[in-house]
């Protein structure tokens, strides 16, 4: 007992609050403890590749004074002999909400959208909060820091991640006693991501592109602030340019979106810590180029239940092998040379940081690599190794101790130090009772095992003819507390027994009886404790499966590369004067169209007998919405410029490949039709596998989508209150001539500014403005949205006034009433074959319309505006016969050379010429035959389709999905927790499309 108190005295002594210096004492003697505290005898991890055995670790006010092997102990020590123990530093996650209440919002979005900011003196768009301070709203969270205590953490980042420039972060020790030095530093993180503030009903951005656009700008207005180019003082950019020496971290979520992030910091020269979501392995190559420092989640997905055969058909195949390989992410990672931190941000429970880390281990992380992205590599990032991380001299005293090596499932956490702070997870002190005991109370006498782990001991009470006694029974720093419940459930009369532990081979305590009479119990030890050898071998981690490229349904097992082709035979259709030739060959070499004729040869080429077969260049789609992430439109404003698509390519969208199977190669992916100036586009090429820079066409044109009609004017959008400018046509027309007029404006003040030395203060950059005046410098072009003749007639009308072209009219309905006016203007029409009123616009849309422009003289391609109608574009070409009497061939280049046309890149592609990019399909017959399938789509000498292969792939899918079923039933089995299946609806994009 008198043991007791004294660990009771040391443990009030040693957590005792102080106040800070300053600090006015109301009490009548000042106590402060200048005492030492001394580890002995522990194996002691100074880093995680730094390992002292018999160490000894020396602790004065919080802090580290020495460590090793040859400590001088001074007299002023208490001791604390850790034979047989380990110590480690504690943990670090800089990527917390700790202490923090989630920013909530009442707005409704899209109930009143707001388009300027109600803010005064702050930054035009209220998702840039960069003047936010966590430090000022941080209230610290006991319960939530015990959490993070067990699980092996003493420090935490945390930060209010609401917006796209989300303010500063602050540094957090969880010491739950000294509550003046749990705050590090106030200010050590500035934090970014894609995501619009809660707190904001502002329109704008609404889509990811223009997140981005929004950065890029804001980047900009900083550093003409900083210039001092501003007449007025803006709160968020002073916010924004102190903070730029924090250490930056943006929250991605997503792996492609690590490389988005990554290229705006290649952009303004910065240095982003990414924070990702735990799929960086599917782009492991990408992620590795961006040189960038990530905080990676400790979260895998659980396995879905698939006992039900039809619920499990919903589950698409990159989820479930996403399944499989979400545990490798960490040892792939760390075999590239990725330098991370790990984060519990995403978890369900904090407790489940162990188990999932230990799960990464199983599927071969490596354990000293995962010490580090605990402990010196938080540190590093946020330029504290001096301070955490370590047990280095001057160090903060922030350390686990445990039973062993940290990262084995057996090993037990004792306590956990934080700024020389004790919090104790499992008593240290507990003795092992393990064993069979005689247990005597009053007159009657039990037998009395105790089984399970010393720190969790288990037990069971029986008469001694063997009958069960009902007990509850529990062990809390050495006091037993033990229940006798009588056999009649219904009668309460418990006897309670409780006692101190002395001596593990006889306990001995009180025993209070149901009347309230006491009397000693006692139990002494009639056989040690004997631990059943586990003989069940440790569990083997699934089997992972390979990363395709990409990583989703129909992906291949390794990265594609040219070859060299020799087409033998073939009926070729060249887009050329020589038209269409019959039994010819074709040579692909080098990736370009090596040669067209009879009787080639070539001794490095791979030979395919095409007698019977069709060869042509790859169909063009000049209007597409496929392959882009989170929204087609940006909405916010009625010019978005600025944005573009490039951006927001998405190379694992299944369109692609299914685009391929269709013989399509390239696309341009066009902003939607939400504005009368909408955002630039993308010309890609569909070079599956490859990364979304990879598929942007090399020295691409520069385009810009424009919209007319009913979309621009909000007509069909269901707004309660739309407010947005325009809301007529006749506004529409408007906003054209406003912004014409004032990018010219934008453009002269530039033009003097330099012709003036650029002295003075600088015209602000404005990439809206910016992009607007290359369309009047003839430098982008413009693709229109468009209908109805009267506003078709406005546009051209407006743009000759400011002395340029449209480029290209889409859709264009109603094209055949103003062809000749059409003709005369100089611009090209993409429409579709036989589209006709699915709105009130399009009712005098006619299945002639393409004929007639084309008899007119002007360029005309068919185009997509759809994921579906993509696919069989060379069926659209055939309506073109069907309905005008056009030439096979003539209209074969609908979908071909007319719209590499209107891209201006039928220099490269559109036909079968000598020197041109190989961009070729090779057809089962005729391509204009709805019976036409393409065998082969080529890119650049790369088969990226083969109707061979897909069939290969498609049996390939059925034997994966089996496995990976097969693999989930098993965690069922084991009684793991699984997720129900649910069907993902995807949202396919059109021009209308608003993301939600």
């Amino acid at each position: 007992m008198k043991k007791a108190l004294l660990l009771l005295f040391l443990s009030v002594f040693l957590t005792k609050t102080y106040a800070q210096d300053y600090f006015p004492i109301n009490e009548s003697v000042q106590n402060k403890n200048k005492n030492y505290t001394v580890f002995t005898n522990a194996t002691i991890y100074v880093t995680p590749t730094q390992k002292i055995e018999k160490g000894t670790l020396l602790v004065q006010d919080g802090k580290v004074v020495a460590v090793g092997n040859t400590v001088t102990i001074p007299k002023n020590s208490i001791t604390i002999d850790l034979e047989g123990k380990t110590i480690y530093p504690s943990f670090i996650d800089i990527y917390t909400s700790f202490g923090i209440e989630k920013p909530k919002s009442n707005l409704g979005r899209f109930r009143d959208p707001l388009y300027d900011t109600k803010r005064v003196g702050y930054y035009w768009n209220e998702s840039v909060r960069p003047e936010v301070n966590t430090y000022e709203t941080f209230k610290y969270d006991q319960p939530k820091a015990e959490e993070l205590l067990k699980a092996g953490f003493g420090v935490v980042g945390t930060h209010i991640a609401d917006g796209i420039a989300q303010g500063t972060g602050i540094l957090v020790a969880l010491n739950n006693t000294e509550n003046s030095k749990q705050i590090i530093a106030s200010k050590i993180t500035n934090h970014l991501a894609f995501s619009r503030s809660v707190l904001t009903n502002q329109a704008y951005p609404s889509s990811l592109m223009g997140m981005m656009a929004l950065l890029r700008q804001m980047y900009l207005d900083l550093d003409w602030y900083k210039k001092g180019n501003s007449d007025t003082k803006d709160l968020s950019l002073e916010a924004l340019a102190n903070n730029e020496k924090l250490v930056q971290i943006f929250t991605t979520e997503d792996k492609l979106n690590s490389l988005r992030a990554a290229k705006i910091a290649k952009e303004f020269g910065l240095n982003y810590i990414l924070k990702g979501s735990g799929n960086e392995f599917e782009r492991i190559d990408e992620i590795k180029n961006t040189n960038a420092k990530f905080i990676i989640p400790v979260s895998f997905p659980e396995a879905y239940d698939v006992s039900n055969p039809y619920l499990s058909n919903q589950i698409e195949l990159n989820d479930m092998r996403f399944w499989n390989q979400a545990p490798s992410n960490l040892k792939i990672l760390s075999d590239n040379g990725v330098v991370f931190a790990l984060t519990t941000d995403k978890l369900k429970k904090t407790e489940d940081f162990k188990p999932n880390l230990l799960k990464a281990i199983k599927y071969g992380f490596d354990k000293t690599k995962a010490l580090e992205a605990l402990t010196t590599i938080p540190a590093a990032i946020l330029g504290k190794s001096n301070e955490i991380g370590s047990l280095k001299t001057g160090s903060y005293a922030n350390f686990v101790i445990t039973s062993g090596e940290i990262f084995d499932e057996k090993t037990v956490l004792y306590e956990n130090w934080v700024q020389g702070t004790k919090y104790v997870v499992n008593d240290i002190n507990s003795k092992d009772i393990r064993g069979n005991y005689n247990l005597t109370v009053g007159k009657d006498t039990y037998k009395w095992k105790i089984e399970g782990t010393a720190n969790a001991p288990k037990s069971e009470i029986t008469t001694l003819d063997d009958k069960k006694v009902n007990s509850t029974f529990a062990v809390s720093k050495n006091w037993i507390s033990l229940l006798i419940k009588p056999a009649d459930t219904i009668k309460a009369n418990f006897t309670r027994l409780t006692g101190f532990i002395e001596k593990p081979e006889s306990l001995s305590g009180k025993a209070v009886f149901a009347n309230g009479d006491e009397l000693v119990w006692t139990a002494l030890k009639t056989s040690a404790f004997v631990a059943v050898k586990d003989t069940v071998k440790p569990e083997k981690p699934n089997p992972v499966l390979p990363l395709t490229y990409p990583n989703v349904a129909f992906g291949d097992a390794k990265k594609l590369t040219a070859q060299t082709l020799l087409f033998k035979n073939a009926t070729v259709w060249t887009n050329e004067k020589e038209g269409v030739l019959t039994q010819t060959d074709v040579l692909i070499k080098n990736g370009k169209i090596a040669a067209v004729g009879k009787n080639l040869s070539d001794a490095s080429a791979s030979v395919i007998d095409a007698k019977g077969k069709h060869i042509t260049s790859g169909i063009i789609d000049e209007h597409s919405h496929i392959a882009i992430s989170k929204g087609v439109n940006e909405m916010g404003h009625n010019s978005t410029a600025e944005v573009t698509i490039q951006d927001v390519v998405n190379s694992e969208d299944i369109n692609i490949y299914r685009d391929l199977a269709g013989g399509v190669t390239i696309s341009q992916l066009l902003h939607g039709s939400a504005n009368p100036i909408g955002g630039r586009s993308a010309i890609v090429k569909w070079k599956w596998g490859a990364s979304p820079d990879e598929m942007l066409y090399k020295n691409q044109p520069k385009f810009i989508k424009f919209a007319l009609g009913e979309n621009v004017k909000q007509a069909n959008w269901g707004i309660d209150n739309p407010t947005r400018f325009p809301q007529t046509r006749m506004g529409v027309e408007q906003v054209f001539t406003d912004y014409f007029q004032r990018a010219k404006e934008y453009d002269e003040s530039w033009k003097k500014f330099n012709a003036g030395s650029k002295k003075g203060k600088a015209p602000r950059v404005d990439l809206e403005l910016q992009t607007i005046a290359e369309i009047i410098n003839k430098e982008r072009f413009i693709t229109c949205h468009s209908y109805v003749e009267s506003e078709i007639l406005m546009l051209m009308n407006v743009t000759e006034k400011f002395n340029f072209k449209v480029n290209t009219f889409t859709h264009i309905l109603e094209g055949y009433k103003v062809a000749d006016k059409m003709k005369e203007h100089g611009v090209g029409a993409s429409t579709f074959s036989d589209w006709w009123a699915y709105k009130f616009e399009v009712n005098d849309a006619i299945p002639f319309n393409g004929p007639i422009m084309h008899n007119q003289g002007l360029v005309v391609a068919y185009n997509s505006d759809d994921a579906e109608m993509s696919r069989r574009l060379n069926q659209e070409a055939a309506k073109a016969v069907k309905y005008g009497n056009i030439s096979e061939e003539d209209a074969w280049k609908f979908v071909t050379l007319n719209p590499a046309k209107l891209l201006h890149i039928d220099d490269k592609v559109g036909s079968l010429k000598v020197g041109k990019d190989a961009d070729v399909v090779l057809w089962s017959e005729n391509p204009l035959s709805i019976y036409a399938k393409a065998e082969k789509t080529i890119i650049e000498g790369v088969v990226y389709f083969d109707i061979e292969k897909d069939a290969q792939k498609q049996l390939a899918i059925t034997k994966e999905r089996s496995l990976l079923i097969g693999q989930m039933l098993q965690e069922k089995n084991k009684g793991m927790s699984t997720q129900q299946p649910t069907k993902k609806e995807k949202t396919e994009y059109h021009c209308d499309t608003l993301e939600q």
